[in-house]
């Protein structure tokens, strides 16, 4: 396997893999909302019993009548040498088009929020929080999961871990990895 980035920091190697055995988060993490996709290839998102679109939308207005309101935003796939997953429309229109739904219940927000109303803010909070579990989902769809191996000056591994999804940076890779230097360094220079 090869590192798809290496770095040198306090004469430490880290070498950045990809996750081949990454976890899937629609199966391995406990997520407030559900997505229902339709695709004649793919099979994405949550398991649910909705065989068309139109069954999910009787059983959001069944919901509804009794009572039950939920956010929901649309889910869009673009396909072409290889799948992506977003809230937002993809600008190729032979490509692309949307595969399902992301929502959540508001008693299942009240319930998750500890919470009596469902407010405009935390309504807010709610579509952000739904986009950035797509956001992980599309990590783990289009190979964005990495790990580490450090590497000491005498070419001893030290340190390694897997499973961050998203940008080096951002998911907290490097910071961990140069965490590790750091402590490994300090634990040296305490003898």
């Amino acid at each position: 396997m090869d590192a798809v980035e290496t770095i040198e920091y306090k004469n430490y190697t880290i070498n950045v893999y990809q996750d081949v055995s990454s976890v899937n988060p629609i199966k391995d993490f406990d997520q407030l909302g559900k997505m229902v996709c339709w695709h004649r290839d793919y099979i994405l998102g949550h398991d649910h019993d909705f065989s068309t679109p139109e069954d999910f939308n009787e059983f959001l207005e069944e919901e509804e009548r009794s009572g039950e309101r939920f956010v929901i935003l649309p889910l869009y796939l673009y396909d072409h040498s290889g799948i992506s997953i977003s809230t937002g429309s993809f600008s190729c229109p032979w490509d692309s088009g949307q595969v399902g739904y992301i929502y959540v219940s508001y008693s299942d927000i009240r319930k998750e929020y500890s919470r009596k109303r469902v407010t405009k803010k935390l309504l807010k909070k709610m579509e952000s929080f739904l986009r950035q579990e797509v956001a992980l989902y599309d990590d783990y769809l289009t190979g964005q999961v990495y790990g580490y191996i450090v590497t000491a000056p005498w070419n001893e591994e030290v340190d390694s871990c897997w499973g961050y999804f998203g940008d080096l940076e951002n998911s907290g890779l490097m910071e961990s990895a140069r965490g590790a230097i750091d402590c490994e360094v300090a634990e040296i220079e305490s003898f």
